[in-house]
């Protein structure tokens, strides 16, 4: 079918482009270890390359899953940069900083025309785009683990999206009534602007647990 050859191609590019940016990483910038709460720096060599690479495709296809309602992936990415702007003042991370803070002020601005009813829309590409965005800066920080915490809404969105797949293909069934999760809430009569709104409440609470498990660490 067409549309599952589109779905092909567009994820086969993600991948190339993903490991090109995880290669960069490993051969370049020296990257080749993980950190994790309790244990500290891990090295995992050549590994980190797989790894970063899926880090990456997974968070491009999280945020644009999670674009399907007005201000839901944007108010969501915006969530997530100020926690990891504040990670990054722990770092003193100078140029890392400065990136976060316009890619911030340039996310604010677009939300303010994206909230219901939204004016312009963010589309495939800025989806794709800020889900790279988030990954990338998940992985300049060291804070690997951090990110799939801050972007806790996008993991459930994705999730969401994946078991009902999984159901349809393996147990000729859905597991949910609708998926991603915000559909479901719509399906169950929830209104856009509160299912939103709601989403962005969990991806505060998200996001202050990521940075908190990242100031402790």
């Amino acid at each position: 079918q067409p549309i599952l050859f589109v779905i092909l191609i567009q994820l086969i590019i993600q991948w190339i482009l993903a490991l090109i940016i995880a290669s960069v990483f490993y051969f370049q910038l020296g990257y080749s270890f993980l950190f994790i709460h309790g244990l500290g720096l891990i090295s995992i060599g050549a590994l980190f390359i797989p790894f970063a690479a899926f880090v990456i495709v997974s968070f491009v296809n999280a945020v644009n899953i999670a674009d399907g309602l007005d201000g839901l992936a944007s108010g969501l990415v915006v969530i997530c940069l100020i926690g990891f702007l504040a990670i990054n003042s722990q770092q003193i991370d100078k140029s890392l900083g400065v990136f976060i803070s316009v890619l911030l002020g340039a996310v604010m601005a677009f939300l303010y025309f994206n909230i219901y009813k939204a004016r312009i829309w963010v589309g495939d590409v800025g989806a794709l785009s800020l889900g790279a965005s988030l990954a990338v800066i998940g992985l300049l920080t060291g804070k690997t683990l951090t990110l799939a915490v801050i972007g806790g809404v996008f993991i459930i969105e994705i999730a969401s999206s994946l078991l009902q797949i999984l159901s349809k293909k393996y147990l000729k069934r859905k597991l949910f009534p609708a998926a991603p999760f915000h559909l479901y809430l719509q399906l169950r009569g929830w209104e856009e602007p509160k299912i939103v709104m709601r989403a962005w409440l969990v991806g505060i609470f998200f996001a202050i647990l990521g940075v908190y498990l990242a100031f402790i660490s």
